[in-house]
């Protein structure tokens, strides 16, 4: 078994041939689950398990598809790795791990699938190790950078 990709490029693009030789459609568009009914798919550490999940789409007669891909851009890069720096909560490590990432600008780190069926969104997600050490740090970068934890709120002051 070939080790993950760090780039989904191809793996969106198969996506799209495999979609539109179904004869279906997509929408450009994320489904964020937090936010709707949705059930995930489970891979069952099978790679190809995205073109099961398109025909079940075109078995339910799914109108079309969503998709979504994200792609590191150096500018979100620069702008989390400035975040990070100035946050007073987050450590060196966690700086150069951001660094470390610009080794991916310009590669895809994640696609989404999804079609409606019965009110509630069904979803195919894919990523790399490399978006999932994105997210986390994003994460941080958006919790600290930034916030003043220790200053005292409006109403401390009167």
């Amino acid at each position: 078994m070939s080790p993950a990709p760090d780039n989904l490029a191809g793996l969106k693009d198969d996506m799209i041939a495999f979609i539109e030789g179904h004869g279906m459609r997509r929408f450009h568009g994320y489904v964020d689950y937090e936010e709707v009914q949705s059930v995930v798919w489970k891979t069952e550490d099978n790679p190809d398990s995205w073109k099961d999940f398109v025909e079940l789409a075109k078995a339910a007669a799914a109108p079309f598809l969503t998709m979504d891909a994200w792609m590191l851009r150096k500018e979100e890069l620069d702008q989390m790795i400035e975040r990070l720096g100035n946050a007073e909560f987050t450590n060196e490590e966690d700086v150069e791990e951001a660094r470390w990432l610009r080794t991916y600008i310009g590669k895809t780190g994640f696609v989404q699938l999804g079609f409606a069926h019965q009110g509630i969104m069904m979803v195919y997600e894919a990523s790399t190790d490399w978006y999932d050490h994105y997210q986390r740090l994003l994460e941080l970068s958006e919790d600290f950078g930034g916030i003043p934890i220790d200053e005292p709120d409006q109403d401390d002051e009167t």
